[in-house]
């Protein structure tokens, strides 16, 4: 009998329907909770600690925001509270998250040992308070090893669906071979790209190379400028595309190779050729190719696999952190800007907002900051913030990191190169040059060479000399050389020295950024609420009062704050927010009421209510509520 089963496919893991929350402020550690446990659901206030730099502007502190907190609190708060939420949510362009990678090991700046359960559960949610964020055309980025990415691309499958997974990049992470491994020597990093819907998701192409524009050239003076020929057989069939051809020197060709087609008709081939939009080699007896101007080739398409050389390595990594924050044990695991570079050039254009929500060292922020992107970053620890990321981009508003892709190094001919070959190869050429020619010499009798020259020249059709000049000059180079010793003469030295000063090359350094834009530094505030984990009996923590107190319940119940109101802290619409440090009695809820506008409604939260003023709030103004704290900050059933 045929079976027709049911279902999806899933990742499941011990915990997948609790939540977590954190165990202690700054650290990787986690308790499961019930997801309806107020702390798993807490929308915490942000609260602004400084700004750095200037203020207004594209990229100014009023655009870049770095919170201090575990991201799951910040994420939520970030998509919740109207400020943030106004500001924030659907505008993200580039999520680009470097997680920890959860190998066991404890590394000075942070332990990255997570159960993989905790782990699991700790990224799922972390995803889920990213969406709210992502613009329509989003693309999130995950940075993972081989110890839980195999994990993470069915973790995104299920969160993104698979209909939005764009590629898996192969990052080159180390250049030399680590010759103490185990097993292999482990030399990449993985990243997983998906889109929050992938028709919408457009990349950009990556900035041409000095390499790839070298390959055009114009051998026949083309006004359009350099241009590189493309075969015109290609392999897929086209009905128009097996006539003959006749070259401009004559030469017939019947038809395309075995097995190809030309890929444009007769007809565009003539109109083609009669543009000069045709080369057929020098002779003008080759196979046709059209020519590709340079002047309309856009940038390089991304590749999956990138290059040390392209991307940069941990070891730049390191080096581009310990300059900027000197004195210090180096971070362990930062990225570097021109791997954060390539990222964000693909994924975004400037002016875009671009959200990191394990910032560590900063590269991503620094790097979005320097590409004139908007930026959001999120860290753990307040160490990590205070030695490293901090530090970081205050150097970077400021013009004083030079480093990583503040400037471009670029090596440049001193004197024009041979069309065709550009810098980078002409340094090669000139290392080889001496490492082939330094031990070999290469000797030349200057006797017999010159004998050769004379008879050669004696056969021009009006030579210089007559015979018997030159019979004269043959006798006196044969008496010479026959006279003398050491008529040899080694050219290498001259030849090499010839050859390095034609392909002799140099560094040009470009200062890309030289400073400017702002930041803000913010903290996650202080949970309002502990629960007794035995019973589950939800209580108001010792920082639930005054304004912390208030600022946390408006954000909450998603009301924007009024901090200038004598009386309500929070609106939302046509409702107003009073805040309560106590017991709402009846002199609380007139004077509320008192203060309502024209159809103003009031949501009153106290931390103890009598009786008679919920009564007497109904009968002066019916609509309003009063909620206490904190049974009824939350949904039914959540708080016992």
């Amino acid at each position: 009998m045929k079976r027709n089963p049911k279902g999806r496919l899933e990742l499941t893991w011990m915990g997948k329907d609790s939540a977590l929350i954190p165990v202690e402020d700054g650290k990787y550690d986690y308790a499961w909770v019930d997801p309806t446990d107020p702390r798993a659901r807490e929308v915490k206030s942000i609260e602004v600690l400084e700004q750095v730099g200037e203020v207004e502007g594209p990229t100014g502190a009023n655009e870049n925001l770095l919170i201090i907190g575990d991201s799951g609190d910040a994420l939520r708060s970030l998509g919740t509270i109207p400020e943030y939420h106004d500001k924030y949510a659907g505008k993200v362009k580039l999520v680009y998250i470097d997680p920890p990678f959860n190998t066991e090991q404890t590394f000075e700046h942070y332990a990255d040992q997570l159960e993989h359960s905790i782990w699991l559960t700790m990224m799922r949610d972390r995803i889920r308070d990213i969406k709210p964020l992502l613009a329509e055309d989003a693309s999130v980025w995950v940075h993972l090893d081989d110890a839980e990415v195999h994990r993470m691309r069915v973790l995104l499958d299920e969160e993104f669906g698979p209909e939005n997974f764009i590629s898996e990049v192969i990052w080159q992470k180390v250049y030399t071979v680590k010759n103490s491994a185990k097993h292999f020597s482990k030399d990449h990093d993985t990243i997983l790209v998906y889109a929050a819907k992938k028709a919408d998701w457009k990349r950009n192409r990556l900035p041409r190379t000095a390499a790839m524009d070298a390959r055009y050239s114009n051998p026949d003076n083309d006004p359009r400028g350099p241009w590189k020929a493309k075969p015109l057989q290609a392999n897929k069939p086209y009905s128009k595309g097996t006539y003959q051809v006749t070259t401009p020197g004559g030469k017939v060709i019947e038809g395309p190779p075995p097995g190809t087609y030309w890929r444009i008709s007769l007809e565009e081939l003539r109109r083609l050729n009669q543009d000069g939009q045709v080369w057929w080699g020098r002779d003008g007896k080759g196979s046709p190719n059209t020519k590709t101007y340079l002047g309309v080739v856009e940038g390089k398409i991304p590749q999956t696999i990138w290059s040390y050389k392209d991307a940069g390595h941990n070891d730049q990594a390191k080096s581009e952190v310990q300059a900027l924050v000197p004195g210090r044990a180096p971070f362990a695991t930062p990225k570097p800007e021109k791997l954060l570079r390539r990222v964000i050039e693909i994924a975004t254009r400037p002016g875009d907002l671009v959200l990191d929500a394990f910032a560590g060292s900063g590269t991503t922020a620094a790097v979005a900051h320097k590409l004139g992107r908007r930026w959001l970053a999120i860290e753990l620890q307040a160490e990590t913030v205070e030695h490293f990321t901090a530090p970081r981009l205050r150097k970077v508003a400021l013009g004083k990191d030079m480093g990583g892709i503040s400037t471009l190094t670029e090596r440049v001919a001193v004197d024009e190169l041979p069309e065709g070959v550009t810098p980078t190869e002409a340094q090669a050429f000139t290392r080889m040059v001496g490492k082939f020619t330094d031990e070999e010499p290469l000797s030349v009798d200057v006797i017999a060479e010159s004998a050769k020259y004379v008879r050669k020249r004696a056969k021009d059709d009006v030579p210089s000399l007559t015979p018997d000049e030159t019979k004269t000059l043959l006798s006196l180079l044969k008496k010479v050389g026959g006279a003398s010793k050491g008529t040899e003469v080694d050219l290498m030295p001259t030849v090499r020295s010839r050859l390095k000063a034609m392909a002799k090359t140099r560094d040009d350094k470009t200062v890309l950024w030289e400073g400017g834009g702002g930041f803000t530094v913010a903290k996650v505030g202080p949970s309002m609420y502990e629960v007794d984990d035995e019973d589950g009996a939800v209580y108001l923590s010792a920082e639930a009062t005054n304004g912390a107190w208030s600022k946390a319940v408006a954000g909450q119940l998603k009301f924007s704050l009024t901090p200038d109101d004598p009386v309500f802290c929070g609106v939302r619409k046509r409702q107003r927010l009073a805040v309560i440090d106590g017991v709402a009695d009846e002199t609380v809820v007139r004077t509320v009421v008192e203060h309502l506008g024209e159809k103003e409604k009031a949501v009153i939260v106290a931390k103890g209510v009598l009786p008679e003023a919920e009564e007497l709030l109904q009968s002066l103004s019916p609509g309003s509520r009063i909620k206490k704290a904190p049974g009824d900050m939350f949904a039914n059933g959540t708080v016992k």
